[in-house]
């Protein structure tokens, strides 16, 4: 909290909400990014730290947002001062849990995009020959998420700063126009809510990966590094290829994502074991209609508006199309 409450810290929060397009939207009280020109860097920053030593979030303003499929994403936009708080506590926040996420999780982190899910799903299916993919679609994973279980996940990844806990946890519990108080989920629309979203899933790339990649060893294989910094783990999975483990691979973003296997057999298992975990664990339930397992060789898999394919053509496996 002391950095949190930092001048610098302050300043390059105000800095960062003022190149962010969604701060000319106005919350419940009408005030947006512009409102704040008039404030001095001494009234900002004593605003800030005054409103964070008894921190009370306003009121949500509720937004139903069109989809392609007719039905609509509810969002959540809180007020500026209260994003201008988000934005101070997450410019401390990330790097913490940086340091913690999984390589292949690729939503709304620094230097990410979906471009990386979309190369990390062609390495896969092109050249680890991972042709069976799990196709999991979580039923409203944002309105879903238990606030319990986040804090105590942001707890072990090391956030131990109980004042800081306790005004994510106020934060979550903020009334929402209209509706009331939730109990559960986080509002889509915050700017704290990619980070949270991030590490309620945390816990399943490392349980995916705890199955097969990050599995331990009798003997410590020697790995190499290549240059971009990743380390070569062939001679780790030429090992486990050995024992009846089930090989898979995990490539996300945000709450979508794809579970890749190397039989149907494998698929099978790991598809009944990740939704019973997934709701055992986190609370969360999985929408049947969307969730399926994909041959690569004789369909197509979608993917960010691209259909996913394993089509053989020279030496190379892949064929993606955009939709």
């Amino acid at each position: 909290m002391t950095i949190i409450m930092s001048e610098e810290n302050i300043k390059l929060a105000h800095r960062n909400l003022k190149t962010n397009k969604g701060s000319k939207t106005a919350g419940v009280d009408g005030k947006t990014i512009e409102t704040l020109k008039s404030w001095t860097n001494e009234v900002l920053i004593a605003n800030i730290v005054k409103s964070l030593e008894w921190y009370t979030p306003n009121k949500i303003r509720r937004v139903e947002i069109p989809k392609a499929n007719g039905k609509t994403r509810p969002l959540g936009i809180p007020t500026i001062k209260d994003r201008f708080i988000q934005q101070c506590i997450l410019q401390v926040l990330e790097p913490i849990c940086e340091a913690k996420f999984h390589e292949r999780s690729n939503g709304f982190r620094p230097n990410r995009s979906a471009e990386h899910a979309i190369a990390q799903a062609m390495t896969m299916i092109q050249q680890r020959n991972m042709h069976y993919v799990i196709d999991i679609d979580i039923k409203g994973f944002f309105d879903n998420v238990s606030h319990g279980k986040l804090l105590k996940q942001m707890w072990s990844l090391g956030i131990r700063d109980k004042k800081l806990i306790s005004i994510i946890s106020t934060m979550l519990k903020a009334e929402v126009a209209g509706i009331g108080f939730p109990t559960k989920g986080t509002p889509q629309g915050a700017i704290i809510s990619p980070l949270l979203s991030n590490v309620v899933l945390n816990e399943l790339d490392w349980w995916i990966a705890s199955q097969w990649e990050e599995f331990p060893t009798k003997y410590k294989y020697k790995c190499n590094i290549h240059t971009n910094g990743v380390a070569n783990k062939n001679p780790i999975y030429s090992a486990l290829r050995k024992t009846k483990l089930k090989e898979c691979y995990i490539v996300r973003y945000a709450d979508d994502f794809k579970i890749f296997c190397r039989t149907r057999d494998d698929a099978e298992k790991l598809f009944i074991a990740t939704q019973k975990w997934l709701k055992e664990r986190l609370g969360l339930e999985i929408s049947p209609e969307k969730s399926r397992i994909v041959n690569l060789k004789r369909h197509y898999s979608e993917f960010f508006g691209f259909r996913l394919k394993a089509k053989i053509k020279g030496k190379r496996k892949m064929d993606s199309r955009n939709m």
